[in-house]
């Protein structure tokens, strides 16, 4: 068989086990191990999981459980309901402040934990009541929450950003300062957008009110004393703390990002017990037990999804892909585009993870064949990768907030959403037309790149 027939193969036998149900890393795998069957030496059966492990002998994803041992503990304890209720008190007098107080705590929170699933819960949990008891829609409180969750995958300790950087050989400490000031931008624009909405709907609650109505309590506004407020902070500011700590401890050279993981993840269990008073058994087993799950899980999907990279590479497949498309000789930003659509595509069907190790092989080349800075498309991919967590089918967020919130029914939370995925639409197009939002921090701490 040619190698275009065996890509052609390989491609349809994926999306056949991928829609049977089975669980993606049983997929790759069972994909993977079929081909090297029937198309490679069968003494390669015999290395799987030498080639497992040597694909995945990298002190680089060491940081991943650490760093999701990080964000367990902080998201198994009552510090994202701390965070905010302390935001919420200082913002209340603000026009549309409780969409901002949950936009913050959103992205305050996914820096500190590292996790988009995490944040909806520790957030939503807590803000999702606040806002309906304010009459807030329900699609508005849930579309802020999910949306805000997705800032996970892109601000440090960004797991996304670990794998890319492992599947482009690119700095780990670059591609974290490069995520910040994007993440900045999404907060902007999704508060922006919640205090737009939240004017509509008070208009509407004005007019409701002059008859009566129930919706009228959204113009209730609590009154919190100088002495409440600095009360808030003391339970917060440990956490943000840590937050700057390890930040500083990264981008200052102090330690790799890998000691810095573990840094993370022992303070915030010193934390925990310390402000929370979490420090037995029944409480850490909780911790431990989200820490093991979520990292054999991701593991598991990284390992399978390396070993079919690699089968990919043996058939020749993804060189073969790669420079058809470069063969193309399509413009700069047409290629971007085909590639920006191919994500989201994927992202209907598939998680970040698995993205980022099934199409690196193939993306990678014709990108760096046309200059692009694969930094700035480590972010940008990180962004737009953002919304296959808050569309269907896939839609991670969306569930989170629908097992959270079981009142709000699942069409509501979808519609929601929506608004928020052409906002991050737009945040693409920002980025690409201001490139520098993402690439100054990193030549600032570091220096300009050798290689764009």
């Amino acid at each position: 068989m040619t190698t275009l027939q065996i890509g052609l193969l390989f491609g349809f036998s994926t999306c056949v086990v991928l829609f049977s149900g089975m669980p993606i890393a049983f997929a790759l795998g069972a994909v993977a191990t079929v081909f090297m069957f029937f198309f490679m030496p069968h003494a390669s059966l015999d290395t799987i999981a030498q080639n497992v492990y040597e694909e995945m002998a990298s002190i680089t994803l060491l940081t991943i459980p650490l760093f999701i041992l990080k964000g367990a503990a902080i998201g198994k304890s009552k510090a994202g309901r701390d965070l905010y209720s302390a935001l919420h008190i200082w913002l209340n007098k603000i026009p549309g402040g409780l969409g901002i107080a949950v936009t913050l705590a959103c992205g305050l929170f996914a820096a500190m934990a590292g996790s988009s699933a995490a944040t909806c819960s520790a957030i939503g949990s807590s803000a999702i009541p606040e806002m309906r008891e304010r009459g807030y829609s329900a699609g508005l409180s849930a579309g802020l929450v999910a949306a805000g969750g997705t800032l996970g995958i892109l601000l440090p300790p960004s797991v996304t950003l670990i794998l890319y950087a492992v599947a482009a050989e690119q700095s780990l400490g670059r591609l974290f300062l490069a995520g910040i000031v994007p993440g900045l931008v999404l907060v902007v624009l999704f508060a922006g957008y919640g205090i737009f909405k939240f004017n509509l709907e008070h208009k509407q609650a004005q007019k409701l009110a002059d008859h009566g109505g129930e919706r009228a309590r959204i113009l209730q506004v609590d009154h919190y004393t100088l002495r409440q407020k600095f009360e808030a902070i003391p339970r917060v500011l440990p956490f943000l703390i840590l937050l700057l700590g390890v930040m500083c401890a990264l981008y200052g050279g102090f330690a790799t990002p890998s000691e810095t993981a573990g840094l993370g993840a022992v303070l915030a269990l010193i934390l925990i017990a310390m402000v929370y008073g979490a420090w037995r058994l029944s409480d850490l087993k909780p911790i431990f037990t989200s820490t093991l799950s979520e990292a054999t899980m991701l593991m598991m999907i990284i390992g399978m999804s390396l070993l079919y990279s690699y089968v990919m590479s043996y058939l020749h497949i993804s060189q073969s892909a790669a420079e058809w498309i470069v063969g193309l000789h399509l413009s700069k930003w047409v290629l971007f585009l085909a590639i920006a659509v191919l994500v989201v595509v994927l992202g209907f069907f598939l998680p970040p993870v698995s993205i980022i190790l099934m199409t690196a092989p193939i993306i990678l080349p014709p990108l760096r064949a046309e200059g692009f800075d694969l930094i700035w498309f480590g972010v940008v991919m990180s962004v737009i990768m953002e919304m296959g967590l808050i569309h269907p089918p896939v839609g991670l967020n969306i569930f989170v907030i629908n097992k959270i919130a079981p009142d709000i029914s699942l069409s509501e939370v979808v519609w929601g959403t929506l608004p928020f995925v052409f906002l991050i639409m737009a945040a693409v197009f920002i980025l690409c037309a201001l490139p520098e939002l993402v690439t100054f921090l990193p030549d600032y701490f570091f220096g300009p790149a050798a290689v764009r």
